[in-house]
Order: C-alpha cells, then sequence, then structure tokens
C-alpha cells in the first residue's frame, strides 16, 4: 500500500478543523463549496505527480455508497456526462476550474447550468479504493492538478505586497 505524504494531509485535517469534521451545509457561505456526497470522508487523499505524467493520485476519493446523490460542489455547467473508458464521468466547469466525478451515473446532461448543492449525479461501484464504493473528485485549472477540497474554503485572493502593507496600515489605525 502506497504512503500518502504529509502535505497530502495537511489540507484534509485543515478542513475537519474548519467544519468539526463535517461537510459544510448546502447553505455555506458565499463563495464556500460544498462537499459532493453528504456525509462522505475522505478515504484517498490528493497527492499530485511531480511532473504532469508521473505517478501520483489527482483528486481524492470520498467513500459514500453506491447509489448516493452527487451534488454540484459550485455553481457551474457541465461540460461532459458520459461513459469514458468504461465508467460513468461528469466533468462540471466552474470559472476557470473544471471538476471531475466518477464513477457516476449522470442526471444532468452536457451542457446544463446547475447550481452549488444540485443533485448531478449517482455514484456508482467500481472505483478501486479503500471502501465499498467511492466518489473520485478531481479538479483541474488547464492543465494542473488542484485539490478539489480547496473548493470548499471559498475564494482566496492573493494580495500584492503593497495592498498588503496598504491594509496592514489602514488597520493599525
Amino acid at each position: 500500500m502506497r504512503r500518502l505524504p504529509r502535505r497530502a494531509l495537511a489540507l484534509p485535517l485543515l478542513l475537519g478543523a474548519l467544519t468539526g469534521g463535517a461537510a459544510p451545509p448546502a447553505a455555506a457561505a458565499p463563495g464556500r463549496g460544498v462537499l459532493p456526497v453528504a456525509g462522505a470522508s475522505v478515504v484517498g487523499a490528493f497527492d499530485p505527480p511531480v511532473v504532469r505524467w508521473g505517478a501520483g493520485h489527482r483528486g481524492v476519493d470520498l467513500a459514500a455508497a453506491a447509489g448516493s446523490t452527487v451534488v454540484a460542489p459550485r455553481d457551474g455547467v457541465v461540460t461532459y456526462a458520459g461513459i469514458l473508458a468504461g465508467r460513468g464521468v461528469l466533468v462540471l466547469r466552474h470559472g476557470a476550474t473544471r471538476s471531475t466525478f466518477e464513477p457516476v451515473t449522470a442526471l444532468v446532461p452536457a451542457g446544463a447550468a446547475v447550481s452549488r448543492g444540485q443533485p448531478i449525479g449517482r455514484l456508482d461501484a467500481g472505483h478501486a479504493c479503500a471502501a465499498p464504493a467511492c466518489l473520485h473528485w478531481g479538479l483541474k485549472r488547464g492543465e494542473d492538478y488542484l485539490n478539489p477540497l480547496a473548493l470548499l474554503l471559498g475564494e482566496v485572493r492573493l494580495l500584492s505586497a503593497a495592498d498588503a502593507a496598504a491594509i496592514a496600515t489602514q488597520a493599525r489605525g
């Protein structure tokens, strides 16, 4: 069995601390996403490859019962819903990123606009993981793999050093 690096476990542990170990509610704060399967637990952590073609785990595995409802983690547009390499796959574009879900039976067609928390599929059995059934949830921006759990944290904006200094100055009065 492959050991997960510490960096792969940091975000799931942080999310657990922030959410009390539970999925954010459907009425999460604006900008925050919801877990695609209510009550699911992470049994396979994100472990990006060092090089694009290298070994790694390009998403997270969420343990849940086969037949569980899969919901959109954020608002978006379904860009693919069908069979790929013998399993059901759904791709959801939200802004500059896209989430991938497998194995699923799609409940919405390609081209459908969906809202955060809206059912988009049903979990099928068949993904190799540490539980009887798992949803593999991936996230990409362009060709770069990202940790999909970051969608649960809300929007992150990076400030320039000058903007950060100006904010700090204002805060001090």
